[in-house]
């Protein structure tokens, strides 16, 4: 118990000496807030429906205290209750969004990745990049342009959530920043064009000119970097000459996915107990049904044929992937593994898989397959499964804002 406080008490202090994190390059470490293979478009992104029970609005909240000081944000225009959203400590830009990202090549990230640290891995229409853990966790978004495509690589902590979205909305390119707000222990985003808020574990805008328009998610897997290395070697790896002081490759928030902790500054819906709130899930959301694959199903049954609003998934885990919420150094986190889903249809052919001990083989022609979606041995090699929009998240973060959602069970 005295350990959890403490690790609370660190979280704390990070937070809030966090608000001059943006003001220059030589700030120090303590001023940080304390899942995919290749794919031109994503297939199904989390949908923009309305939760289940309607948050009560009221037209005359005030704004989130010293916001509107902050920012040139509408803010008589919101969908959610301002009540909702807390201060994180830092202040607007607090945590500063990396803009003008550079990149080396998988060589040179070579000496300086484990091979065990987690990265989030972006590819489209042939260019694949890797976004590590021990970047992000400082920065937590990046504005990028991949494969033509302006994109933000997301990633909030505290919620456990790598996501990618498009830039691009009714034809504008937006850059995005934070806001140093949470809402349900969640990342909240900003927009540099309108100043709208965006909620980033749904991509939607809760705040401001754009609420309720809806980012388009990308396919993005949260993988080990010995993955991304293997299968990408020509890749390119987001540099840590970011133009800011950082302690790269250690976690501010030791000790926080301890599966017995309760969740941070989080302040919403009660969790549903089935899971425990920081129990690590995969999430697919086919617009008509929402399903999360706990971590722990996934270890035990390492492949999981499904079926989500009518369409036939599949799931695949294996280990070899480190927690970045474990130890101080990344790259020392406990084997929490690697998971992302995909389409079964191939060809026109639905494949069914299956784990028989040392290989995710499919049953259909026994070819051998790995947590990319990639067939690496037997009569389809080469071939490459569809990736559908799969996040990861803690429970009680996915579901405060998806409540509705089927826990899956074998």
């Amino acid at each position: 118990m005295h350990k959890m406080m403490y690790a609370w008490v660190v979280i704390a202090g990070l937070l809030l000496t966090a608000c001059g994190a943006a003001n220059n390059a030589g700030s120090s470490a303590a001023e940080a807030k304390a899942e995919s293979p290749p794919a031109d478009t994503p297939t199904e992104s989390p949908s923009a429906t309305e939760p289940v029970v309607q948050p009560t609005l009221d037209p005359e909240e005030s704004p989130p205290g010293g916001a509107a000081a902050e920012f040139t944000t509408d803010f008589s225009k919101h969908s959610v209750p301002y009540r909702e959203i807390l201060s994180g400590g830092p202040p607007k830009d607090g945590i500063p969004a990396i803009d003008n990202p550079s990149f080396v090549a998988v060589e040179e990230a070579d000496e300086w990745l484990s091979p065990v640290e987690p990265v989030v891995l972006v590819e489209i229409n042939g260019d694949a990049r890797a976004y590590p853990l021990q970047i992000l966790t400082w920065h937590e978004i990046v504005n990028d342009t991949v494969g033509g495509t302006p994109v933000a690589v997301t990633f909030c902590p505290l919620c456990n959530t790598a996501i990618v979205f498009e830039r691009t909305v009714d034809a504008e390119v937006l850059d995005f920043g934070t806001t140093g707000r949470l809402r349900f222990s969640n990342l909240i985003m900003y927009d540099r064009q309108t100043e709208t808020w965006w909620q980033q574990g749904t991509g939607e805008a809760i705040a401001g000119e754009l609420t309720r328009t809806q980012l388009t998610f990308h396919p993005a897997a949260l993988i080990a970097w010995s993955d991304f290395k293997a299968t990408h070697p020509d890749g390119q790896v987001l540099s840590r000459e970011t133009g800011y002081n950082r302690s790269y490759g250690q976690n501010p928030y030791t000790g926080y996915d301890n599966v017995n902790n309760s969740p941070f500054l989080y302040r919403g819906p009660e969790t549903p107990g089935t899971l425990p709130a920081v129990a690590r899930v995969l999430t697919v959301d086919l617009k008509q049904e929402t399903v999360a694959y706990p971590y722990t199903v996934l270890e035990e049954q390492r492949v999981v044929n499904d079926t989500v609003a009518g369409a036939e998934v599949v799931v695949f885990w294996q280990p070899g992937a480190a927690s970045a919420l474990d130890t101080a150094a990344i790259a020392d986190g406990r084997d929490v593994g690697a998971a992302s889903a995909y389409a079964r249809e191939l060809d026109g052919r639905q494949l069914t898989f299956s784990f028989n001990g040392t290989r995710i083989v499919d049953n259909e022609t026994g070819s051998e397959w790995d947590v990319l979606g990639q067939a690496i041995g037997g009569e389809l090699a080469g071939a490459q499964l569809t990736p559908i929009v799969a996040v990861n998240h803690f429970w009680f973060s996915w579901a405060a804002f998806k409540p509705e959602t089927r826990i899956y069970q074998p």
